[in-house]
């Protein structure tokens, strides 16, 4: 069932995008990160931190996730979409509301606070701006785009949650081209990681709730490999914990997701 989205299916406004197409705007998407990172980055082969400067995190990832954002926001605005994109009419149980407020209080006791003391204010600053950056952009290409996607293309609730959060841990394959084979596993991580912020969008009805808790995590998790030494917390030990066992939860209740069905007028 697909509890009430066929219903504003014909409602919709705006051109439409099939899934395919959808692909080429993420390939292209990915091609911006990866291609301005590659083009005006810093070499950072020399140090065992992703972002050891101030510079490096600006250069490497602020600016190409940056220009990804402008990208993102001329699709939505040239399909139309804004209004559904913005707020997404799909309701969940009660009980799936612990999902976004048990990672909003996980990333924000795993930030790696002792560790960011010790970095200069302006790594602090461009790192805060980095995971609202990475919040906006990825969610809005592809909580925003990606599920306007599939539900228009007739998918139910639930296809609706797997392929897009698919097609997001996928095109964090592409960072296999500085990490290797590394990036396979956080692509699969990835996946599950896109599938609770999807259900975060659910459960807050509009695509702010999704962009704040995934600002939040990456925030969280990025906090432990900024400066010279990067230093893991326990921190990102309870955030690893936390995905787990959502991973489990999720996976007893998939089926109690949906919002029970009416009960027959007699």
């Amino acid at each position: 069932m697909r509890n009430g989205t066929d219903s504003i299916q014909a409602g919709r406004s705006g051109r439409s995008l099939a899934w395919p197409w959808f692909l080429v705007v993420v390939i292209v998407y990915a091609g911006i990160i990866q291609g301005l990172g590659a083009l005006i980055g810093v070499d950072t082969s020399h140090s065992d931190s992703q972002f050891p400067t101030t510079a490096s995190l600006v250069r490497n990832a602020l600016i190409p996730i940056g220009v990804s954002i402008v990208f993102a926001a001329a699709v939505v605005t040239w399909l139309g979409w804004w209004r559904e994109v913005l707020h997404h009419r799909a309701p969940v149980r009660p009980w799936v509301r612990w999902v976004p407020i048990s990672m909003i209080a996980v990333a924000v006791i795993g930030l790696n606070y002792g560790h960011l003391s010790d970095q200069s204010i302006s790594l602090v600053v461009c790192l805060l701006l980095l995971g609202l950056f990475v919040g906006v952009g990825e969610e809005l290409m592809f909580r925003g785009v990606g599920v306007q996607v599939f539900e228009r293309a007739g998918l139910t609730e639930g296809k609706v949650a797997l392929y897009s959060s698919l097609v997001f841990g996928l095109v964090h394959v592409s960072n296999a081209f500085g990490e290797g084979a590394q990036a396979l596993v956080q692509a699969l991580v990835v996946s599950t990681s896109g599938y609770f912020f999807y259900l975060c969008l659910r459960v807050g009805g509009v695509i702010l709730l999704p962009m704040l808790v995934h600002g939040l995590w990456d925030t969280s998790l990025i906090s432990n490999l900024v400066g010279d030494e990067p230093q893991a917390s326990l921190g990102m030990m309870l955030i690893i914990l936390l995905q787990v066992v959502l991973i489990v939860v999720l996976l007893v209740r998939r089926r109690a997701i949906e919002p029970a069905a009416p009960a027959a007028q007699g």
